[in-house]
C-alpha cells in the first residue's frame, strides 16, 4: 500500500494541485471557508486553545487559520544553545558523512544537492550535523530559529512537489534535495554559518521568510539568489524566520564541532517549538 501511495504521486500532475490548493487557500469564502476550517480541526486534532485567537469562525481565509499565532508562553524556550525551531517529529538528524545525509533507510542525499548545487557552499557542512524535521497537518507552521544568527544569504531552488510525508521520504529517493526549496544561511556569531532549509511539498501554496515575504509566489525554473551583506537583518534565538502554507520539512545544516543533540532525541519522535535540540560540545 505504501509503495502503491508512492507511485501515484509520481502521476499525479502535483504543481497544477498545488496552484489549485493555493487559490482555495487565500480565498475569503465566509461560512463556505469557517465549514472547511471546522472540518480541518476536526480531522487532524488541531489544538485550538494554543492558538492566540481559538476562535474558528474569525479566520477569513484558510491561509490565515494555518498560519495562525500561537499564545504568548505556550512554547516556552529551554535554557539550551540550540532550540527546536518547530512544531513537528523528527526524520533523520545526526552526523553528515562528508557531504552525505541519512533521508531514510536506504535513502542518502547530498549537502551540495539540496543547497541548489553550490560545492564551496555545502563544503563548509562537510563532517557537520544535520537534522530533518517534518511538520504535519496538524502542526503549528510558523518557523523559528534555534539560536540567534545574521542572515547571510536566500536561495530559491525550483524543483518538484513530492509529499514530504514518512512514507514518501522512504519510498522517493533524494527527495528533500528534489523538491522546491528556500535556503536560508544564517550566521551565529557564538556558532558559526548554519543554513536552515525551508522545503516544499504537494498543495504547500507558499514559503515565506519574515524578512521577504512570499519567496515562491510565482514558481519559475531558474535558481534565484539573495545576497544581504549590505544589510543588518538580525534575528535572536526563538523569533519567527518564515511559514509554511500546509505541512512540510525544514532540514538544518551546522558546521562540524558546532551542536551535540539531545540525547532524548530520535527518529519519529514528536517534538515541539522552544524545547532543547542541543548544546555545543563540552
Amino acid at each position: 500500500m505504501d509503495r502503491l501511495k508512492v507511485l501515484l504521486q509520481y502521476a499525479l500532475p502535483k504543481r497544477h494541485l498545488t496552484e489549485i490548493a493555493g487559490r482555495f487557500a487565500r480565498a475569503h469564502g465566509g461560512s463556505m471557508t469557517t465549514r472547511m476550517i471546522r472540518w480541518f480541526v476536526g480531522r487532524y486534532g488541531v489544538d485550538m486553545t494554543e492558538a492566540e485567537n481559538p476562535e474558528v469562525a474569525s479566520y477569513t481565509s484558510f491561509n490565515e487559520f494555518f498560519t495562525r499565532p500561537l499564545r504568548a508562553g505556550v512554547r516556552p524556550l529551554a535554557a539550551s544553545d540550540f532550540i527546536c525551531p518547530v512544531d513537528g517529529a523528527i526524520s533523520q538528524f545526526g552526523a553528515i558523512d562528508d557531504h552525505h545525509m541519512l533521508q531514510a533507510k536506504g535513502h542518502r542525499f547530498t549537502t551540495t544537492d539540496l543547497l541548489g548545487g553550490d560545492p564551496a557552499l555545502a563544503d563548509q557542512f562537510g563532517h557537520g550535523s544535520f537534522a530533518n524535521l517534518y511538520l504535519s497537518p496538524r502542526d503549528y507552521h510558523r518557523i523559528h530559529m534555534p539560536c540567534a544568527g545574521k542572515l547571510k544569504r536566500m536561495i530559491y531552488v525550483p524543483g518538484a512537489l513530492f509529499s514530504v510525508n514518512p512514507i514518501t521520504a522512504r519510498g522517493v529517493p533524494n527527495l528533500f534535495a528534489r523538491n522546491e526549496r528556500v535556503v536560508c544561511i544564517f550566521e551565529s556569531p557564538e556558532h558559526g554559518l548554519f543554513a536552515m532549509v525551508l522545503v516544499g511539498a504537494t498543495i504547500v501554496g507558499s514559503m515565506a521568510t519574515v524578512w521577504h515575504g512570499v519567496v515562491n509566489a510565482k514558481r519559475g525554473n531558474q535558481v534565484s539568489d539573495w545576497v544581504y551583506d549590505d544589510q543588518e537583518i538580525e534575528l535572536g534565538k526563538g523569533e519567527e524566520m518564515g511559514r509554511f502554507l500546509l505541512g512540510s520539512t525544514v532540514v538544518m545544516l551546522f558546521k562540524q564541532g558546532t551542536i551535540t543533540f539531545n540525547k532524548d532525541w530520535a527518529p519519529e519522535r514528536p517534538v515541539r517549538l522552544g524545547e532543547q535540540m542541543g548544546d555545543r560540545p563540552a
